[in-house]
């Protein structure tokens, strides 16, 4: 009987912390997207009337599109490099189990760990120094470091998963490594790389704090952008740019779930 109560107490506890927890993620996405619909001119909730307009005026929002495609640009360059750094640093580490490795490791993760507002901060400071003024290329690579370990650790995930009998084998036929990696190792730990690569994109394109230190006037980004007119005019479209991006993230999400099991590489 006890054990029963117990058992009772702790699925009511956790289930009550969960709900809880499941309100204050989704319940801000929820009242966004709610707001995207609103036919009002002022920004409020509940909204009094519901309408498309704000989504149609995004049509004639060359300022945003104009940020849009800065966010974008940074993005698909950061994930590029991401990608490759990302990968070759994970085969490097897999392939040894010295301190030296984990070292690396360590370094390549601590991006993670460093607030991003003193990285952003020496960042420009360290451009500054080097005679590089604020454009896409400085706000390229503040992203890339803070962008790469993502793809790392689920790379790094998926050779752990890989089995090295299929490496000696390609070898022993005769394969040289360039070979092997090209028809054995890319394709099986394709998965993770495409994982990481989503994660790096969404990092990238959602980024602040870096973007805050480097950009200037001809590269501000979609979420300085939008926290800009949210600011000074309270505009409507910003929920509904906002209501467009929850809705292609979901798309994204789902998308990568079924091509690359995106959730296995979250756990």
């Amino acid at each position: 009987m006890l054990r029963d109560w117990q058992t009772l107490s702790f699925n009511t506890v956790f289930g009550l912390l969960s709900l809880i927890c499941v309100i204050a993620l989704a319940g801000p996405t929820l009242v966004i997207l709610i707001l995207s619909f609103t036919g009002e001119e002022a920004l409020h909730f509940p909204p009094a009337s519901y309408s498309l307009r704000w989504y149609a005026a995004l049509i004639d929002a060359n300022e945003l599109q104009a940020a849009l495609w800065v966010s974008l640009k940074v993005a698909v360059i950061s994930v590029s490099a991401c990608v490759v750094l990302g990968v070759a640093a994970a085969l490097g580490i897999a392939r040894s189990e010295g301190p030296v490795a984990r070292g690396l490791e360590t370094l390549f993760m601590s991006p993670l760990i460093l607030p991003a507002l003193a990285f952003g901060f020496a960042a420009l400071m360290l451009f500054s120094m080097l005679g590089m003024r604020p454009s896409t290329l400085t706000l390229a690579i503040g992203h890339i470091v803070v962008c790469v370990p993502f793809v790392l650790r689920t790379t790094l995930a998926s050779l752990a998963q890989l089995d090295p009998a299929l490496l000696d084998a390609s070898r022993s036929l005769g394969a040289s490594r360039l070979h092997t990696f090209r028809t054995v190792t890319l394709p099986l730990i394709s998965p993770g790389v495409a994982s990481g690569a989503f994660i790096a994109f969404m990092a990238s394109f959602d980024n602040v704090p870096v973007s805050l230190f480097l950009q200037d006037a001809r590269t501000q980004v979609l979420p300085i952008y939008l926290w800009d007119i949210i600011q000074n005019q309270l505009d409507s479209r910003a929920a509904s740019a906002c209501g467009v991006i929850i809705i292609a993230t979901v798309l994204m999400m789902v998308l990568m779930e079924r091509v690359a099991g995106f959730s296995r590489f979250m756990k």
